[in-house]
C-alpha cells in the first residue's frame, strides 16, 4: 500500500473542462470514495490516476513518486472497471494471471498468486471456468482478484457494483470493504450511489461540474453540508426557497414565517432533512417552527414512510417516519401539523 497524492489535476477537451484543479491526499490504507452525478468528472479523475487518460495539467504521486507520465502497467495500480472487462475466451485463472504475465512475473509464481487471490475472494475451484459460466457477483470477484493479483500500491474501483442487483450489491460492497481492511489497501472508488458511498468510505469527496465541492466523513457531509448541492446529493433534503430580511427570520416564497440560524440576510434556501421534521394530528409543542398543512402524497418504503405535506401553494416538505405497527400513518388529504427545532434547519444564501 502507499499514499496517493493528486495535485491540481486538470483535464480539458477543447474548451470543455472535465476536471478542474482537483487536489486530494489519500493516506495509506484509506478508503476514499468519489461521489457525484454522471458527468461530474469523478471517473475522469480516477482514470488519470490509473494512467488511462493523460491530464492536461497537474500531477499524480504514488508512494512519493511522480507517476504522471508513466503508463498504467508501470504504476502498480489495480483497476476494477464498471464492465469488469474480463476476457470471455480466457478462463478465470487466465484472466487473473493476465496482469502478472504483462509484468513478466515468473510462471511458477503466477500460479501461486492466482490461487492465493482466488481463495481471498472465495473463488477456490473456479479457476477453470469461463466468465460466462459465472454469476454477476462471481464475475465481479474475478475482476477484483485480477486487480489484487499484481499486489497493487493502490486499488481503483470504477463503479464496480453498478451491474449487480440491489440485494447482491449490498452483500458484495460489505465483502469489498472487509477485504480492503484486511489487506490495508489504499483504495479510491467512484460511485453515484449515495448509500454505497456512505456505507463503504472512510472519507467522501463530492464532485460536481469537474470540481470538488466538499471533502469529509459521512457525518461531516450529512450533518454539515457546505452548500445546497452537497445537501441535496448526500442524503435527502427538502428545500424551501425564500429570503432572510433580518438575521434569524426566514420568509418562504409562499409567505411562511420561520425561524432559522445564522447572521446572513438576502435570498436564501432552507434545507431540512425529512427525518428531522416531526409530524402529528395535533399542534406540536416545544419546537421552534410549527406549521399546519395537508398530506399531499404518501410513499410506502417498507421500513420507512415518506409523507409529503403541502404547507402553502408554493411550499411543500417531506417528512420521513419509521413504519411501526400501530404507528402514525395519515391519509392523503388529511390535515396535519409539522415542526422542527432550530438546529434541524440549515440555511444557504444564494
Amino acid at each position: 500500500m502507499a499514499r496517493l497524492e493528486i495535485q491540481n489535476l486538470v483535464k480539458r477537451y477543447g474548451d470543455f473542462h472535465a476536471v478542474r484543479d482537483v487536489s486530494l491526499s489519500i493516506a495509506d490504507g484509506e478508503f476514499l470514495v468519489l461521489l457525484g452525478p454522471s458527468g461530474c468528472g469523478k471517473t475522469t479523475t480516477l482514470r488519470m490516476v490509473a494512467g488511462f487518460i493523460e491530464p492536461t495539467a497537474g500531477h499524480v504521486l504514488l508512494g512519493g513518486q511522480d507517476v504522471t507520465q508513466l503508463p498504467p502497467w508501470k504504476r502498480n495500480a489495480g483497476m476494477v472497471f464498471q464492465s469488469y472487462a474480463l476476457f470471455p475466451h480466457l478462463t478465470v485463472a487466465q484472466n487473473v494471471a493476465f496482469g502478472l504475465e504483462m509484468r513478466k512475473i515468473p510462471r511458477a509464481d503466477i500460479g501461486k498468486r492466482v490461487e492465493e487471490v482466488l481463495a481471498l475472494v472465495r473463488l477456490d475451484g473456479y479457476g477453470g471456468r469461463l466468465p460466462r459460466q459465472l454469476s454477476g457477483g462471481q464475475q465481479q470477484r474475478v475482476a477484483l482478484a485480477r486487480a489484487l493479483a499484481i499486489r497493487p500500491d493502490v486499488l481503483l474501483l470504477d463503479e464496480p457494483l453498478s451491474n449487480l442487483d440491489a440485494k447482491l450489491r449490498q452483500e458484495v460492497r460489505v465483502e469489498i470493504r472487509e477485504l480492503q481492511r484486511q489487506l490495508g489497501l489504499t483504495t479510491v472508488m467512484v460511485t453515484h450511489d449515495q448509500e454505497e458511498a456512505l456505507t463503504m468510505a472512510d472519507r467522501l469527496v463530492v464532485m460536481s461540474e469537474g470540481e470538488v465541492r466538499q471533502v469529509g466523513s459521512q457525518r461531516d457531509l450529512y450533518e454539515r453540508p457546505a452548500n445546497r448541492f452537497v445537501a441535496g446529493f448526500v442524503g435527502r433534503s427538502t428545500f424551501l426557497d425564500g429570503t432572510i430580511g433580518t438575521p434569524g427570520h426566514f420568509r418562504t416564497s409562499g409567505g411562511l414565517e420561520l425561524k432559522c440560524t445564522g447572521d446572513k440576510t438576502g435570498p436564501a434556501v432552507l434545507s431540512l432533512r425529512p427525518e428531522r421534521v416531526e409530524i402529528g394530528l395535533v399542534p406540536l409543542e416545544g419546537l421552534d417552527n410549527r406549521l399546519s398543512g395537508t398530506v399531499e402524497f404518501v410513499s410506502y418504503l417498507g421500513s420507512l414512510i415518506d409523507i409529503h405535506v403541502r404547507l402553502s401553494p408554493a411550499d411543500r416538505l417531506v417528512v420521513q417516519i419509521a413504519n411501526r405497527e400501530g404507528g402514525f400513518s395519515p391519509d392523503v388529504g388529511q390535515p396535519v401539523h409539522v415542526g422542527w427545532p432550530l438546529s434541524a434547519g440549515q440555511v444557504f444564501t444564494t
